[in-house]
């Protein structure tokens, strides 16, 4: 994978080398490529976005929806996500030229999983129309006929298990003040009925000034599918409870289990149960007792414990969810009302420089090409990423010509 990547980001170089050249973009090769890959992308060719739903084609999309709002509204830039059903691109809607993040769902992708109700139901939190400080904001949504459009606060301080991996583990008071935050957040879905569920690395992202914020983007990096089964396994499944890989029915319990398990990361540098070997961690998950290691405090210790206790009749949150959690020792420095009212003071700054800052995003996103199919595109887009499209279908092939011979 790693073999592979470098190679697409070298090929990534050389495609934007040529593309932002203007001679080249005329050399008869490239042309040909141009006009290969223009009757696939019908859109291509007048940068039109899809045409509205027919009633046929509607999907309810609850109290958020505006049906006056079109892709057009909007110039979208870059790539900052994505996965089995479309992607996160980052937008800037041309009459209010503020940014946004915009989660672009095909409707093809969500149909053909019937059986997978839950994506746009009690899976989909951003449906539910939720407000909370910790949790993203959803502005509003709409649909064409082959696409459906939420436009959601634009978050760009990264990936808490991006700051993570680059410090290997944080200390106690900075691990506290982000399990706090989280577990305000699933209170609050919890008291709407809501079980979150999809507790994962991708799905906590930072603020500008480095507070906590729960995505529901439901897009993940790799989509490897758990073969055989109706569930969808994103990556590994390092946070998911026993019950959930059992298959048993769950409850809010669920959540208290994933705040367990980003809680040991965050202390430890590693998920509990890990190993490299995904069946191996699914043993680990349902059999393995908890160990842990002497260097954190008792109250930490302790709070492991209660949340990461298989037998979720027995798990801290069983009885009075949240409150359990709320009134914990690990929990007795901070002050519940000042937290939500982000009154204390982050312990860690991501330091955006403003919202075209996107240090903390992978490139592996923010590198690829704004698919034209997603809305109106400048002209100069729709070269750039025709070719390179284009480019990335021969992926594999074994020989690239050498950058002078288009130069």
């Amino acid at each position: 994978r790693a073999f592979m990547k470098q190679r697409r980001m070298g090929l990534n170089d050389f495609i934007q080398k040529i593309a932002t050249n203007s001679y080249p973009c005329k050399h008869p090769e490239v042309q040909s490529i141009l006009k290969i890959s223009q009757p696939e992308e019908p859109e291509l060719m007048n940068a039109n976005p899809s045409p509205p739903p027919s009633p046929s084609q509607q999907i309810n999309l609850g109290p958020s929806s505006n049906p006056h709002a079109t892709p057009s509204d909007f110039h979208f830039l870059k790539v900052i996500g994505k996965g089995s059903f479309g992607k996160v691109l980052l937008a800037r809607h041309k009459a209010e030229e503020e940014f946004y993040a915009v989660k672009v769902l095909q409707k093809k992708a969500i149909l053909k999983k019937k059986e997978e109700k839950h994506i746009m139901s009690e899976r989909n939190v951003l449906l539910k129309n939720v407000k909370h400080p910790f949790l993203v904001g959803l502005h509003f949504s709409f649909q064409t006929a082959d696409k459906l459009y939420f436009v959601l606060d634009y978050i760009n301080g990264g990936e808490l298990f991006y700051h993570l991996q680059r410090e290997r583990c944080f200390l106690e008071p900075r691990a506290r003040f982000y399990a706090a935050e989280i577990a305000s957040a699933l209170g609050y879905l919890h008291s709407l009925n809501i079980v979150y569920r999809d507790l994962k690395p991708e799905n906590i992202l930072l603020d500008s000034q480095g507070h906590i914020v729960l995505t529901d983007f439901g897009l993940c990096k790799e989509n490897i599918e758990h073969n055989g089964t109706t569930s969808t396994f994103c990556g590994t499944p390092e946070y998911l409870a026993p019950e959930v890989l059992h298959k048993q029915p769950y409850d809010r319990t669920v959540d208290w289990w994933c705040l367990g398990a980003v809680l040991y990361e965050m202390l430890y540098g590693l998920p509990p149960f890990y190993s490299r070997n995904t069946a191996e961690m699914y043993d680990n998950i349902l059999n393995k007792p908890l160990q842990l290691k002497p260097n954190i405090t008792n109250s930490a210790r302790h709070l492991l414990e209660g949340l990461l206790q298989k037998d979720r009749t027995k798990r801290l949150g069983a009885k009075d969810d949240f409150m359990e959690i709320k009134n914990h020792i690990f929990f007795s420095p901070i002050n519940w009302d000042d937290l939500i009212n982000k009154k204390i003071t982050p312990p860690f700054n991501p330091n955006v420089s403003g919202p075209s800052d996107l240090r903390h995003f992978d490139p592996e996103f923010t590198d690829e090409p704004v698919p034209n199919s997603i809305g109106q595109s400048p002209d100069s887009i729709l070269i750039t990423s025709s070719v390179k499209e284009a480019a990335e279908a021969f992926l594999g092939f074994s020989y690239a010509p050498p950058l002078d011979s288009f130069l």
